[in-house]
């Protein structure tokens, strides 16, 4: 979203998640808004990515969304949400699909927007933190942004994976400290961004993002 959008979004809509649901936001003193950066966090329901809406607004955000799930009228208010919001599409089937969205999610970064993703790909249909994809790290290496840690609890207890969703106000946010990574950026560039060297800098930063959001939901 730009800012003008994400400002009405929040608006119209922050004072639902301040009151229904979202009970505290922990570290925001980290979110600095002089500062843009990629926001990766754990993923257990659908209720995750409004939450990152209601914690990024009114800033200049945006998402990758999956487009290769919904169809019908799901799909059509999918992709009209997506619209409003500026958010990147991706089918996770098609190889071409994702390297677009990465090259439109480089391009985000570069011009001073948040990026909000959830590096597992999908939900964790059992509450559990699982790996983090690679992509993380090649946004990190192409833009240098940094890597802001962020937990959702309590979301998964509110809206399961196949679950309706409860009005409860006990989700919290809980955000780390933004993470650099300076000879890794060094060193990639200097390598090919296919290459196997490169993409074991990538699923380092990836494995590191990942062990951060751990230790932050261990401190539920």
């Amino acid at each position: 979203m730009n800012r003008a959008t994400s400002t009405i979004s929040w608006i119209l809509l922050g004072w639902f998640f301040r009151f229904f649901l979202v009970k505290e936001i922990i570290g925001k003193e980290n979110f600095s808004k002089k500062k843009n950066y990629i926001l990766v966090s754990n993923h257990t329901s659908h209720l995750d990515w409004m939450i990152g809406c209601y914690l990024c607004a009114p800033r200049k955000y945006t998402f990758i969304g999956q487009v290769d799930k919904m169809t019908g009228i799901r799909g059509l208010l999918r992709d009209l949400t997506y619209f409003w919001g500026s958010t990147i599409p991706v089918d996770r089937n098609n190889p071409e699909s994702r390297k677009k969205a990465a090259r439109m999610a480089i391009g985000f970064l570069r011009k001073g927007y948040n990026l909000f993703m959830f590096p597992e790909g999908t939900r964790a249909r059992d509450g559990k933190l699982k790996m983090f994809k690679r992509g993380v790290g090649n946004l990190y290496l192409q833009t240098g942004v940094p890597i802001l840690p962020v937990a959702m609890v309590g979301t998964y207890q509110i809206m399961p994976p196949g679950g309706k969703m409860k009005l409860s106000r006990s989700a919290r946010i809980i955000i780390g400290k933004p993470r650099e990574f300076t000879e890794e950026l060094a060193a990639a560039k200097n390598m090919n961004s296919e290459s196997e060297e490169y993409l074991r800098l990538c699923e380092k930063i990836a494995k590191s993002a990942q062990e951060e959001v751990r230790v932050l939901l261990a401190q539920d």
